[in-house]
């Protein structure tokens, strides 16, 4: 049984819409990505998930039901935007926002400060959070999102500001709250984390579900339309490629989806100037299908308005 349900739901704010269709499903014991390009309508998605907005249609399901206040205490929720209070001490909102949550204080205190010790915050625990770095801030988010133990655990951009540490640090203990058993939404423009955490997605586009699936599958269905090049020259400006990129000496060419491989390299073969070493059709990172995808359609809505 789905933790979350999210069908065919929209959301406008006056005349903007800004969630049209958009349906997935959330297992227990998986960390599922939740892509899309800035303006897409994820937190828009998130924040309807959570009842903080209403939907204008669809439905919604949490915990095999609407929403309501009982629930939300089991939902761990850490936003882009740091909403800590700066102005208290890292310690004192930590325990406040656990109480909130449902936990005693006590409790709250006896959980926190396992938390601050393995994030190396513990010896920070009475500065005021403006005191801290970006970084620290991050983590202290995160202690806030999972001190009451959720069952239902969001988390938009958790890497932002972290060093390669901490950023491990943060994917391992993600990674266990899976092996725990809990629900995990992960939002975020980092691709690569998304191949190593996810193994299901659902990328919106100017309000849409525009694909959904495991993410090996979606790779499987978008081979044949990336490419790894190298050579003499310059390959960034290639009919037919959506994006072209400079990656340890070799370029990564993603390509639109009626072009074929072929075609690039026919018309690569005739260009003065150009010296191939190395032609590879290979497996599309989340990267290339996510350009190709978002990019595709928006040129196909330009077409349907003009």
């Amino acid at each position: 049984m789905s933790t979350v349900s999210v069908s065919s739901v929209r959301k406008n704010f006056g005349r903007v819409t800004a969630v049209k269709d958009v349906s997935f499903e959330v297992f227990p014991g998986e960390i599922f990505g939740l892509l899309g390009p800035n303006g897409a309508g994820k937190t828009t998605t998130i924040r309807m998930m959570l009842d903080i907005f209403e939907p204008d249609g669809g439905e919604i399901s949490v915990f095999n039901g609407r929403i309501d206040e009982a629930k939300k205490k089991r939902i761990g929720y850490m936003p882009e935007e740091r909403g800590l209070y700066k102005d208290l001490q890292l310690e004192q909102t930590l325990v406040f926002l656990g109480t909130l949550k449902g936990l005693a204080e006590n409790d709250a205190k006896a959980r926190l400060e396992g938390w601050l010790k393995r994030l190396d915050l513990y010896d920070h625990r009475q500065k005021k959070i403006q005191e801290l770095s970006k970084g620290m801030q991050q983590k202290a988010q995160l202690i806030a999102t999972l001190l009451h133990e959720p069952d239902l655990i969001v988390v938009d951009e958790p890497f932002s500001g972290l060093d390669p540490v901490n950023t491990r640090l943060v994917k391992d203990i993600i990674e266990e709250q899976r092996e725990a058993g809990k629900t995990i939404i992960m939002s975020t423009h980092q691709m690569y984390q998304v191949e190593a955490l996810c193994n299901r997605i659902v990328l919106i586009s100017n309000g849409r579900t525009v694909l959904y699936g495991e993410v090996s599958q979606i790779k499987r269905e978008f081979s044949g339309n990336a490419i790894v090049l190298e050579g003499q020259g310059d390959f960034s400006n290639v009919p037919g490629v959506l994006e072209a990129r400079r990656q340890n000496g070799a370029w990564h060419l993603a390509l639109n989806s009626s072009v074929n491989p072929q075609q690039v390299f026919r018309h690569l073969a005739q260009q003065d100037g150009l010296q191939i070493e190395r032609f590879e059709i290979a497996e599309p990172s989340l990267d290339d299908i996510f350009v190709r995808v978002v990019q595709e359609g928006k040129e196909a809505e330009e077409v349907r308005y003009a």
